[in-house]
């Protein structure tokens, strides 16, 4: 059973993904602020973060940002869940470190299985995966 930090705070949201995610045999943990969550990340890491972008006390990015300089989490698969839809936004998740992103609102059924997908995945298939990610959103600049 994998453990899953989910990190937004907005209580729909979460409990939303709780309950799907609990259905698919999925544990799940939640923090509403980001403060809170890096707490939980450096205490107890899950197996992979869903995190909200727009946040009190620390957005997403900084999560992220936090996340990606430390040692002990820089590995940890992050899917960004937002309702920042903007291509520059998408591709600043992508740059950052995020492993995979969902736009709100997003589809509750097929939200386990993009999971699983990441947490399947090695550290370098991800790795490998962003950087695709990141060289296909050139190429939709480009295209402007």
């Amino acid at each position: 059973m994998y453990r899953v930090l989910v990190v937004d705070d907005d209580p729909m949201v979460t409990r939303l993904v709780r309950i799907n995610l609990e259905l698919e045999q999925f544990e799940v943990e939640e923090a509403w602020d980001g403060k809170t969550a890096m707490k939980i990340l450096r205490e107890s890491p899950p197996d992979l973060l869903v995190l909200d972008i727009m946040m009190p006390q620390m957005d997403g990015w900084e999560i992220l940002k936090q996340m990606r300089d430390d040692e002990g989490l820089k590995e940890l698969p992050v899917v960004i869940l937002t309702a920042k839809v903007q291509d520059e936004n998408i591709a600043k998740g992508w740059r950052m470190g995020a492993d995979g992103y969902i736009v709100k609102p997003f589809n509750p059924v097929n939200l386990a299985e993009s999971l699983n997908a990441v947490l399947s995945s090695s550290y370098e298939e991800r790795l490998a995966r962003r950087e695709v990610e990141i060289a296909r959103m050139k190429d939709i600049y480009l295209e402007e």
